[in-house]
């Protein structure tokens, strides 16, 4: 009850509205999103992705809300796909991908 508790705070420090956040938390999650996805995934509004199976992040709103990937990003997000290796980030890190995200919306 208490790992439910925990994760549902951290869920909602997450849903802050993009607006009240500081230009650098944007600019720290596309640095993020840049060193860490950019290889394989668009993380821009017009460029195709670089792999065809990695869908582009201007477009990751459309299959889930933006939201519901806090905890997944917390707990390891993974994937059936054998080339996107696991990705386990810290609050901070997921607060500012996740801001930077909803600016692709």
């Amino acid at each position: 009850m208490l790992r439910f508790t925990l994760r549902q705070a951290l869920v909602t420090l997450m849903l802050m509205t993009p607006a009240l956040a500081a230009p650098s938390d944007v600019q720290r999650g596309k640095a993020y999103a840049s060193r860490h996805c950019g290889a394989c995934h668009s993380i821009d509004l017009v460029s195709k992705s670089r792999l065809k199976a990695a869908p582009p992040f201007r477009t990751l709103h459309t299959r889930y809300p933006i939201e519901t990937l806090a905890e997944s990003l917390a707990e390891g997000i993974s994937t059936g796909h054998p080339a996107m290796p696991e990705a386990e980030l810290s609050p901070d890190q997921i607060h500012d991908l996740l801001t930077f995200l909803k600016t692709l919306e």
